[in-house]
């Protein structure tokens, strides 16, 4: 074959790094975000963040509320840092080809494939007034709560040592982690009893009476329940601070060997296994559910599960408000004093180092603003087509597919999937992740659609109002859908009702 060179014309995207640098910001959560924020200002001297404290989300004045109602066009535009106007890199360098390359990404480039699958992940808010993060400041861990008991009995010094042993062993819901065995073990060795020869076996086992002593002290404390090592033997440590009943006694026994049965509804194995009644039966089940499955539920820290909307929806008249949480809005500036040195070198000796570090930090900040300007728009955008949602809650959610958000935007769905994952939104219902708004349609038999979470609220409505002796199954429920217009397989309903972590009608049966 004879080697020839040839002319060829083609065009590709090529991604600068300054646009994956952008791709990435978009990608990530609050808590990312503010983790490559304090980076990039620890490595580069340019950067700087404005010590101003932010003002508070609800108290946007008048006009800007107005300017941020659904239906608005554009968000207002970007501000250029001060430091840019004059600077080496402007803002024109941000050209609008690159800005729509950003924008609409690559086909298939990090998209999740949500298109047509329905989002169950959303955290509604609580309405109790007592806030998760001052019951965590005023109860303290619940190990502290076990010492601050332990601190008023008079033990040995050995006998405390596996007391303390046995507290830092618990698990966050008040469980014993490891067993003894385990425990003596790694205790033996801490305190050197290994390798004793004859000695040791009877040191080990001096050992491990003293825990199995500590482990009744230990379970003797308040939170009735805590140090257990089982479900039942947790439900029983607190059945048996309960006064002296039959229904008590067969509430042990139910606890110690029969418990599954229990979670089966399988009323006619109990009473035939325990001897017992029907009624007592029941009376017996009323204990086990009055206690608490994880004792040291009440201590655990309620700041990890606080999520920071990253936009907060207020109603506004007869309409909507859309605006971003200023609290995790990084408030970045240039460094004045530095960029003006900088281009006081142009002309003599630069360095090209500190004029890249310069560009860059201007990157950065431009690429910050242009990530939360995609997530107002996208916002508002969810917000125009949901606005049902925001007045009667889930059950008037409408379909929505990324596609449709990409095509009103001039986006591109991988756009819309970066910006919906990891993002929240708190509204008057709550607040929910914005993958929480698309959902697929489900035909109805008027020949209009029904959006799958829409869908996935009628179900939960329904089982919440069935009679508590008869459940329903999923043939029924998809038979009261259907009666409803709502064409939905029996394996659908299933399929939501797992997705709600609503039991089945064997397991929600009344006993």
């Amino acid at each position: 074959m004879k080697p020839s060179l040839q002319v060829r014309l083609s065009q590709h995207l090529a991604l600068t790094p300054q646009l994956q640098q952008s791709i990435r910001l978009l990608q990530l959560s609050t808590l990312e975000l503010n983790q490559e924020v304090g980076q990039m200002l620890e490595q580069n001297p340019f950067l700087e963040a404005e010590e101003d404290a932010p003002p508070s989300p609800f108290d946007t004045p008048p006009e800007r509320q107005a300017a941020d109602r659904t239906g608005d066009a554009e968000p207002a535009a970007e501000t250029p840092d001060a430091g840019e106007a004059t600077g080496e890199i402007r803002a024109e360098e941000f050209g609008k080809t690159e800005r729509e390359d950003w924008e609409n990404g690559t086909e298939g480039d990090d998209f999740d494939g949500i298109r047509e699958t329905p989002s169950g992940t959303g955290a509604t808010g609580d309405s109790d007034d007592f806030e998760p993060q001052d019951r965590g400041a005023l109860q303290g861990s619940l190990q502290d709560h076990l010492r601050a008991q332990v601190a008023g009995m008079r033990l040995s010094a050995e006998d405390h040592a596996a007391l303390e042993v046995l507290i830092e062993s618990l698990d966050g819901d008040g469980y014993l982690a490891d067993a003894l065995d385990d425990i003596a073990q790694r205790l033996a060795e801490m305190l050197g009893l290994t390798g004793l020869g004859v000695g040791e076996a009877q040191a080990r086992e001096e050992l491990a009476d003293r825990l199995q002593c500590a482990l009744r002290w230990l379970q003797s404390l308040d939170p009735p329940g805590v140090g257990a090592r089982t479900l039942g033997e947790c439900l029983a440590l607190q059945i048996q601070a309960t006064p002296r009943t039959p229904a008590r006694q067969l509430a042990l026994l139910i606890c110690g060997q029969y418990l599954e049965l229990l979670a089966r509804r399988d009323m006619k194995r109990l009473t035939a296994l325990t001897g017992a009644d029907e009624d007592l039966v029941r009376q017996a089940q009323g204990l086990i559910m009055a206690c608490e499955p994880k004792p040291g539920r009440p201590f655990s820290p309620a700041e990890g599960n606080v999520i920071v909307p990253d936009v907060i929806v207020r109603k506004s008249g007869r309409g909507l408000s859309v605006a971003l949480n200023p609290d995790v809005m990084p408030k970045l500036r240039i460094n004045d004093l530095y960029a003006q040195a900088v281009r006081g070198q142009r002309g003599a000796a630069s360095h090209p180092g500190l004029s890249s570090r310069l560009q860059e930090a201007r990157w950065f900040v431009k690429n910050i603003q242009q990530r939360f300007d995609t997530i107002l728009r996208v916002s508002k955008a969810i917000v125009e087509r949901q606005k049902g949602f925001f007045t009667h809650g889930a059950i008037a959610m409408k379909p929505l597919v990324l596609r449709e958000i990409a095509d009103e935007l001039g986006l591109h769905e991988s756009t819309i999937s970066r910006v919906t994952t990891a993002k929240y939104m708190a509204t008057p219902q709550g607040t929910f992740e914005l993958k929480y708004f698309f959902g697929s349609s489900l035909h109805t038999e008027a020949g209009g659609n029904a959006s799958s979470t829409a869908v996935r609220a009628l179900i939960q409505q329904i089982v919440g109002a069935e009679n508590a002796s008869k459940p329903l199954s999923d043939s029924q429920i998809s038979e009261m859908l259907e009666e409803q217009g709502i064409q939905v397989a029996r394996r659908t309903v299933a399929k939501y009702r797992e997705a709600l972590k609503i039991a089945p009608a064997s397991l929600r049966r009344d006993i």
